[in-house]
């Protein structure tokens, strides 16, 4: 048995990305998931299965409430941050696959730059009465209270060990915010940065510059999964789910995992991408379009690695030449990642994939038949291929 080819993403919603969105979560969650809905033709009475992220605070049963979804028969929250987002979308392909439920929508909405911040230090990570809370108890009274300075860790250590540089890194964030320039719905809409302009923002933890720091957005992202043969029928074409993968790698904590023999190395991500390969029957060089989860540079370069791109040290080099433009051999977040259009757990990076599939998208590749996209690093983690429909 496969999940491969038995579901695809029907529909994609969000709200606009701010800085300050006036409104509840709970609202912007039903906003993305009325505008998912709509954009797949259908009624928030077809839906039956809800999924989100467990740091998501609406719960499947008050967003039911608000809009109208009068029965759900498969509701699920994954774990882990934005290591989630990819999963949300396995998770509905398995309930679709197996008949638990024929219509899902996964979510994830916050107000997290005008609300609670993720970036600045939370004492409440470290006191979680969980064993999530002893993870972060080891490195928070040392001082990594916020994600920069956990990655800024690994970072030294990845530069320290193949040679990589500051400027390395920063061509991730310069390519990043060159697609979110052409982007109307990105943050950075207008906005490129020069190398330069990257080497000389400020530190926020050294090797990070404020450049190599994914935003804080308030905004809400939805996707609507049904069977492939559903989805056939509706208005949109198509992303089918050849892989979905979740994955966690030895030595595991949460966020950065500091007692393993190999630091700079997210061992995670390889065990998804190994399984994303087996399950689509693909290789790295078929991938058309990669949408790699980019919280902070470093570990763009690190996914290249793991997920067979290049060899170990190698990524630098890898992207060197043009790579990653649109043009180049593997396409990098057309939409500007979440360095240039927003932040949202990843989610947004699902649907630029998904209209990367469909030949709809802003920045749009040419002649895309595969698209990865990876979700959180430095946690247990997840991964999809979406395809065209046979």
């Amino acid at each position: 048995m496969t999940l491969s080819g038995k579901a695809a993403i029907a529909g994609i919603g969000a709200t606009e990305f701010s800085k300050d969105s006036g409104r509840s979560e709970l609202r912007l969650a039903s906003e993305a998931v009325l505008a998912a809905l709509g954009d797949a033709g259908l009624e928030p009475s077809d839906v039956d299965g809800l999924v989100s992220f467990t740091m998501d605070t609406n719960s499947e049963i008050s967003l039911a409430r608000e809009l109208g979804i009068p029965e759900l028969t498969f509701f699920s929250r994954i774990h882990y941050g934005g290591g989630a987002a990819a999963a949300t979308v396995q998770q509905a392909a398995m309930a679709v696959a197996t008949g638990v439920a024929d219509v899902v929508v996964a979510y994830r909405a916050f107000n997290e730059r005008s609300g609670h911040r993720f970036g600045q230090v939370s004492a409440a990570a470290a006191q979680q009465v969980n064993s999530s809370g002893i993870d972060n108890s080891f490195h928070y009274p040392m001082g990594l209270g916020t994600p920069a300075a956990t990655v800024a860790m690994v970072a030294q250590r990845y530069m320290h060990n193949y040679g990589a540089t500051s400027a390395d890194f920063g061509r991730v964030a310069v390519m990043d915010r060159k697609h979110a320039a052409t982007n109307p719905n990105a943050w950075f809409y207008g906005k490129p940065i020069t190398l330069a302009e990257h080497q000389a923002s400020r530190w926020i933890a050294e090797p990070l510059h404020l450049l190599d720091c994914c935003q804080e957005t308030d905004g809400g992202v939805a996707l609507v999964i049904t069977s492939v043969e559903r989805a056939r029928d509706l208005p949109q074409p198509p992303a089918v789910i050849a892989a979905a993968a979740q994955g966690s790698g030895p030595d595991q904590y949460v966020m950065t995992s500091y007692y393993r023999d190999e630091l700079a190395a997210l061992p995670e991500m390889g065990v998804v991408g190994r399984q994303l390969w087996a399950q689509s029957g693909l290789a790295p060089a078929d991938v058309s379009v990669a949408v790699l989860y980019d919280h902070f540079t470093p570990y763009v370069l690190i996914q290249l690695e793991e997920l067979g791109f290049c060899a170990r040290g190698e990524a630098r080099h890898f992207i060197a030449d043009g790579a990653l433009e649109l043009d180049g051999a593997l396409p990098l977040n057309p939409h500007g990642g979440q360095l240039g259009e927003a932040y949202v757990h990843g989610m947004n990076g699902i649907a630029e994939a998904v209209r990367q599939v469909r030949g709809t998208a802003v920045n749009q590749v040419a002649e895309v038949d595969h698209a990865l996209v990876t979700a959180g690093t430095g946690v247990p983690t997840s991964a999809l291929i979406l395809t065209t429909a046979a």
